[in-house]
């Protein structure tokens, strides 16, 4: 059973950097594109960066598309949802479609992130959920996600009632991880995509 789950982590270790180079390479004029836009239309950078805790919960950089105004993220952490005026008319599409967090591939190609896995949350967050839910620290025994089953089961969490919530099925995906599973997640979040379901 070991040997078994051992050949799986390798095949979606391989999987993941596979998968990563080839959905840059189509996606190279969309993030050609959205730079153009995001630059166009509102100051700051078109990349943007944060604090996330991640495998063993060590920080690492995470990169996303700017979605939200300039300098509207400063000061203490806040959680984001569908009526969040500090996200622009772009960053709207952008985060139904999930395409702000395309530069997440660059984290997996940097060994930080898996394609699916927990989404990886702020330190300020991760401290008030483990004060009611000590074992959300087992989720740093994998790589976060740029998708995971929290996200398309349960969905966004706007706050750390939601962040619980949600993270009940994390716990399961730790729990039952597979490359099925993972396809399966794989599939649903492209449906996601597809029809706008995003933030």
């Amino acid at each position: 059973m070991k040997h078994l789950y051992s050949l799986q982590s390798l095949i979606k270790t391989i999987s993941d950097y596979i998968i990563t180079i080839a959905c840059l390479v189509l996606l190279a004029p969309v993030i050609v594109i959205l730079a153009i836009v995001i630059k166009l239309t509102g100051k700051g950078p078109v990349i943007y960066s944060q604090d996330r805790i991640g495998l063993g919960g060590k920080p690492f950089r995470i990169y996303k598309f700017r979605s939200m105004h300039h300098g509207t993220e400063e000061g203490i952490p806040l959680l984001s949802g569908k009526d969040d005026k500090r996200i622009s008319l772009v960053g709207r599409f952008m985060r139904k479609h999930k395409f702000d967090e395309i530069p997440n591939f660059f984290n997996v190609l940097k060994g930080e992130m898996s394609l699916v896995g927990p989404r990886p949350e702020q330190q300020y967050f991760i401290e008030r959920i483990v004060e009611r839910a000590p074992e959300y620290t087992r989720l740093h025994s994998i790589k976060p996600g740029i998708t995971s089953w929290g996200q398309v089961e349960y969905g966004y969490a706007s706050n750390v009632e939601e962040m619980l919530e949600r993270m009940k099925y994390d716990l399961h995906y730790l729990d039952n991880r597979s490359l099925w599973f993972d396809i399966r997640i794989a599939f649903r979040t492209m449906g996601i995509i597809v029809r706008g379901q995003g933030v």
